[in-house]
């Protein structure tokens, strides 16, 4: 009789935990992830990898801190004379930015650390904010990976 007064109770907090779950799921903001956004390998590969690699006025290149520092958003060193990834380093490169890079959300780090703050970023990107706005050519490309608009 007690072990299946435990199931119960069990059964009807799994039960209440499921139907808050739905309910949150039905509520989600507009800036969550989508479904249909995924990570275009191809457009990554040409355009964001370019972006690492990019020299900007008063601050050093994201591949610099990023191969070296203790973030934890890394990136493939580059070989030794290489100005660019081979096509196995921007493989692993891809994997890597998966874990800061979330599909269709506006809220993904790859975006957000770089962006100044007085323009929707956050506070907390070691690197000073390599963006000024979200109108900078480089930041806009980096969204456009995130929320899938690659076929731009």
């Amino acid at each position: 009789m007690r072990r299946a007064s435990s199931c119960t109770v069990v059964a009807a907090c799994l039960l209440a935990a499921a139907t808050l779950s739905l309910r949150q799921a039905g509520s989600q903001p507009a800036s969550s992830p989508t479904a249909s956004a995924s990570l275009d390998y191809g457009f990554f590969k040409t355009k964001v990898q370019a972006v690492f690699l990019a020299r900007r006025a008063g601050h050093a290149r994201c591949v610099v801190c990023h191969t070296f520092n203790n973030a934890a958003f890394k990136l493939v060193p580059l070989s030794a004379g290489s100005t660019t990834w081979n096509e196995e380093q921007s493989r692993q490169n891809f994997e890597l930015v998966k874990r800061v890079a979330m599909p269709g959300y506006l809220e993904s780090k790859l975006i957000k650390h770089p962006l100044a703050e007085e323009a929707g970023g956050d506070a907390h990107h070691g690197g000073a904010q390599q963006f000024a706005s979200q109108q900078d050519p480089d930041w806009v490309t980096l969204k456009a990976f995130v929320m899938g608009e690659t076929a731009k």
